[in-house]
């Protein structure tokens, strides 16, 4: 049994293509707004994730490094156990959750915000707690 591998590769392109159509037709003034911070940040800006999430935001902080951007991930379990304590109040946390819901990454919010930073949510529920 021969797969038509042409044909399954343009059809996965497609999928993406839709995607990030998608994406595109949903940004809106909060995208602008959290552009915006980022780019008028004076601190470092703390990536948060946990599972999926996690990896996707050490490759964010792991990319704003490299284009010059102070940035580092933030465990969530860890931030929760005393890491919290590498936040200032000129920093910024990018918390990412698909769900909005995780439980490790909203408990240290609160915290967060004591702290005085801004905290932009990245979440795919407008309607969840993170957001």
């Amino acid at each position: 049994m021969s797969k038509d591998w042409l044909i399954a590769g343009r059809e996965v392109l497609d999928i993406e293509i839709e995607g990030l159509a998608a994406v595109r037709d949903a940004l809106g003034e909060s995208f602008s707004r959290a552009v915006e911070a980022l780019s008028a940040c004076t601190g470092r800006i703390a990536v948060c994730g946990l599972g999926k999430s996690g990896l996707v935001g050490r490759k964010l902080a792991a990319t704003f490094s490299s284009t010059g951007t102070s940035a580092f991930f933030l465990h969530p379990v860890e931030g929760a156990h005393g890491d919290l304590g590498a936040l200032r109040a000129q920093d910024i946390v990018l918390a990412i959750s698909y769900s909005g819901e995780t439980l490790e990454l909203n408990a240290l919010l609160p915290a967060i915000r004591d702290l005085g930073c801004l905290i932009i949510a990245l979440t795919g529920n407008p309607a969840s707690g993170l957001a």
